[in-house]
């Protein structure tokens, strides 16, 4: 029969483990053997990014919620890849979800890739960047119609460009 403490020492093992491991991501490796059009070394992106952003889209890491100033954006216009300029979604499509990061019902065409995203013990859909390959967020079936989907997306992995008024 096993313990109480030799079942506490395993359980701190684990966690240890995983908190020791927190800076590996499985995600740097599918990313690294999946093309992209804009590749560039971690020097690179580390230059061009913020540490923040960098933590995000380079390493799949998550800012917390109800930070990012995306959330109150309200105008019109077009949140692109903070890494690499594509536009990934537009205003139109940008609802209030509660949760705490800026959320959207559809990308824009052509603009977001996903695969599938087994941490933190559970079975989630990770979204990225298709041009860099830069980490945005998870896609959840729980959004508004029309798609029933919720681009649940870290505000620092994007750049809000407001449209340009007609006079």
């Amino acid at each position: 029969m096993i313990s109480r403490r030799v079942l506490l020492m395993a359980g701190t093992s684990v966690l240890t483990a995983a908190a020791a491991t927190r800076g590996f991501t499985p995600f740097a490796s599918a990313r690294a053997a999946q093309a992209f059009e804009i590749v560039k070394t971690d020097d690179e992106w580390r230059a061009i990014l913020t540490d923040d952003q960098y933590r995000i889209l380079r390493h799949e890491d998550t800012e917390r919620p109800f930070t990012s100033a995306l959330n109150r954006e309200k105008r019109k216009g077009i949140f692109q890849c903070a890494g690499c300029a594509l536009p990934l979604y537009s205003s139109e499509a940008k609802y209030g979800s509660g949760t705490g990061w800026p959320s959207f019902w559809q990308s824009l065409p052509g603009a977001v890739a996903t695969r599938t995203d087994t941490s933190l013990f559970m079975t989630r859909t990770e979204c990225h960047c298709r041009r860099c390959g830069g980490h945005l967020g998870h896609i959840f079936d729980d959004g508004p119609p029309p798609t029933g989907k919720r681009h649940c997306i870290n505000g620092l992995a994007l750049a809000f460009v407001p449209a340009v008024k007609s006079s």
